[in-house]
């Protein structure tokens, strides 16, 4: 079900009747449950069966993590768990991946097929990763409260990290997991949720606590970015598949680079948005998944800012556990390497998504090395050129630019499956730059560019300005500033209404 159908529409404005209807307050977490399952069966009914066994695993394991006599059986719980998730995830994932490699012995070519076909269920790659949260989170809390002398019995608000299943039982744990696991605007495509982020806030809710002027805006702008910036460029960087990009001259060919770029970070910014909108709503405060990642000076900055619920949840539940920085400098960029190619592999089983997450990992490690090798030596040797780096306009601009070119090269990687494609378009760019000039496309690529271009720009002058008026009033046109928003949110709403482009599916619904 997508969140720009009628079907949808139709989903949230039945839900929220009777979500706050009077004498329903109790069954507000069953409502919403039950609607996450009809958004999720909408489409492939036989998957629901899937996420609820996942669930399932989930909250059993958790509890028994909770509640287990013993350290060592916590351990084994949470490794079962995590076990679980994962197989459950390399099956459905990476099936086609084996299955492909064993079509090549005759003796297991039935096997190959059937791995082959094996469907790909939607959302499986955050629901997975937010189980994994849940066991892992669960066990690290035990063993805290084990050191501290807490017991078995301790209590999980005090840590604030998960709901205190300690005093409600399993089966309100097991309600309580399927809502995390299941909660539909984040199901299929994120924001991925943390267990300590998300259990806190299950609660009776009420509707005069809901801020219903700063939700409409977060599902404006998010449709916009969708409907009308994203949905448009799809039909420009359609002619990036092969063989069609053939036919383009490399200037072209860049454009429609340029284009994908803006047309990913609209599309998913606004997948985001729409899916955060939605759960404040309800009364539910997602984790913001983009923050202007496109004036990022740095790599390391740059994935701060980008797909934030996925960098942090790798962060913490991969990078720190694997050693992190603290186990030496190899160890380190080991690290950053064996993370960034997961956190490709993550997004499917190509491997032009392995390459993306190598490609993102070298630069990473690249800029890590330049800091710590070459910095001292400039602060050292050239205290003044150093100091002209560090706050040089011109050369934070050039930085930005150049880390949005790198990024923008390695969206190639997710537009073309194929790898074989990937190095053909590189090397018509490169090593044959002929081919027609697509005028047209590149005005329809500006034209639903210069939105994203202006919206960073006003995010970039309002920063300078707060940063140089730190103590005083920005002006007084703060006064007027809900006046000022209400009709630039009008002006999104009436693009949206009659500038959208043809209806597509989020591009991260593939994941």
């Amino acid at each position: 079900m997508l969140f720009t159908s009628y079907a949808f529409i139709a989903l949230v404005a039945i839900t929220f009747g009777l979500y706050y209807m009077k004498g329903f307050q109790r069954a507000q977490v069953w409502i919403l449950i039950i609607a996450s399952f009809i958004f999720y069966a909408f489409s492939q009914p036989i998957l629901l069966a899937l996420l609820f066994v996942s669930a399932s695993i989930n909250a059993l394991a958790s509890y028994q993590v909770a509640f287990a006599p013993a350290l060592v059986y916590k351990r084994l719980y949470a490794w079962f768990g995590v076990g679980v998730n994962l197989a459950v995830l390399a099956f459905f994932k990476y099936s086609p991946l084996f299955g492909r490699a064993m079509e090549s012995f005759i003796s297991a070519q039935s096997i190959g097929e059937f791995l082959i076909n094996v469907p790909l269920p939607v959302g499986i790659s955050f629901y997975t990763f937010q189980g994994i949260s849940l066991v892992v989170d669960l066990y690290k809390d035990s063993v805290k409260n084990n050191d501290s002398g807490g017991g078995h019995t301790h209590s999980l608000e005090q840590n604030s990290l998960t709901a205190p299943i300690c005093k409600c039982g399993f089966f309100k744990h097991y309600r309580n997991t399927l809502f995390f696991i299941g909660f539909f605007p984040q199901l299929v495509a994120g924001p991925i949720v943390k267990a300590h982020e998300f259990y806190p806030q299950i609660s009776a809710k009420v509707l005069k606590t809901i801020d219903f002027y700063v939700s409409t805006k977060i599902l404006i702008l998010g449709y916009f970015l969708k409907m009308v910036i994203a949905d448009n460029l799809k039909d420009q960087t359609f002619w990036m598949d092969s063989p069609y990009f053939q036919a383009y001259d490399f200037l072209t060919l860049l454009g429609l680079i340029f284009g994908y770029s803006v047309q990913i970070f609209a599309d998913f910014a606004g997948y985001s948005l729409i899916a955060i909108g939605v759960a404040k709503l309800f009364g539910y405060n997602l984790p913001q998944n983009f923050n202007f990642p496109y004036i990022s000076a740095s790599f390391a900055e740059f994935w701060r800012r980008w797909h934030i619920s996925l960098s942090t949840w790798l962060k913490q539940y991969l990078y720190i556990p694997l050693g992190g920085s603290r186990k030496g400098k190899f160890r380190t960029y080991c690290n950053l390497f064996i993370v960034m190619a997961l956190g490709g592999l993550w997004h499917g089983a190509y491997i032009s998504y392995m390459v993306w997450g190598v490609y993102h990992g070298l630069f990473l490690a690249l800029e890590r090395f330049l800091k710590e090798k070459l910095k001292p030596v400039l602060r050292a040797h050239f205290p003044r050129f150093s100091k002209f780096l560090a706050k040089s306009v011109l050369v934070y601009c050039v930085r930005v630019a150049f880390v949005f070119v790198v990024v923008s090269f390695g969206w190639i990687l997710f537009k073309l499956r194929d790898f074989s494609d990937v190095l053909l378009y590189v090397s018509e760019i490169f090593c044959e730059p002929s081919g027609q000039r697509g005028n047209a496309l590149l005005l329809m690529i500006l034209c639903y560019s210069a939105p994203i271009f202006a919206y960073y720009t006003r995010y970039v002058v309002h920063s300078w300005i707060i940063y140089k008026d730190k103590n005083q009033k920005i002006s007084s046109v703060c006064k007027y500033r809900q006046i000022i928003e209400s009709v630039f949110f009008g002006m999104l709403l009436f693009f949206i209404f009659t500038n959208s482009g043809s209806s597509g599916a989020f591009i991260y619904f593939q994941f």
